[in-house]
């Protein structure tokens, strides 16, 4: 996606309780890319590649492309809800983070471990995430319907260790360049106010 999706959710926020550290956990296609735009957030203080969803405990990167675990490539978000919202969190992702119209793939990835899925870690995050899709498909602010499944988080595994931070460690790695730094470049467009540069980065 390539634009600003409009927040509308602020009223659904009534009633929660910011705590100064949370855990959102989102899948959209190869975890590199979503890693990469989560950490060019402010306020957000760590992103890790890694596996959620399914039923095999500790999976290895060949066991979960093999398709059999049930796992989804997924991000683990660790952030500050005094600097951004779990609301504004959803925005960037259905915004520049991935395609939620596509089942079971993200661009050249196909499978159901590059699904879309929402992992939620409260009953709020549960609400909020429910609540952003059901306004998005009354908007029909995509030309097709929303695939995003938005699943409780039960277990999230690390992704082995060259996956971690992969684009900051192959920033002209052809896959990157085409797919990946472009999110990066959107959220930068879309999204100033939040935008920030790792020292990683520089």
């Amino acid at each position: 996606m390539t634009f600003r999706i409009p927040l509308v959710i602020g009223a659904l926020l009534a009633g929660s309780v910011a705590s100064s550290e949370e855990i959102a956990v989102f899948a959209g296609g190869c975890f590199w890319g979503i890693e990469a735009v989560f950490e060019h957030v402010k306020g957000v203080k760590s992103a890790e590649s890694g596996y959620a969803g399914g039923k095999t405990a500790n999976p290895s990167y060949d066991d979960v492309t093999s398709g059999e675990t049930g796992h989804a490539e997924a991000v683990r978000v660790v952030y500050d809800p005094s600097q951004v919202s779990y609301a504004k969190l959803l925005q960037i992702f259905f915004s520049v983070a991935h395609d939620p119209t596509q089942l079971n793939r993200q661009g050249p990835d196909v499978g159901t471990q590059y699904r879309s899925v929402l992992f939620y870690a409260s009953d709020d995050q549960k609400r909020l995430a429910e609540g952003y899709i059901a306004q998005l498909t009354k908007a029909k602010t995509f030309p097709r319907a929303i695939v995003t499944d938005v699943q409780p988080l039960r277990e999230f595994y690390s992704a082995e260790r060259y996956h971690q931070d992969y684009m900051a460690r192959n920033p002209n790695a052809p896959y990157i360049v085409y797919h990946d730094r472009p999110k990066v470049a959107q959220l930068e467009r879309h999204f100033p106010e939040l935008f920030t540069k790792p020292a990683k980065y520089r």
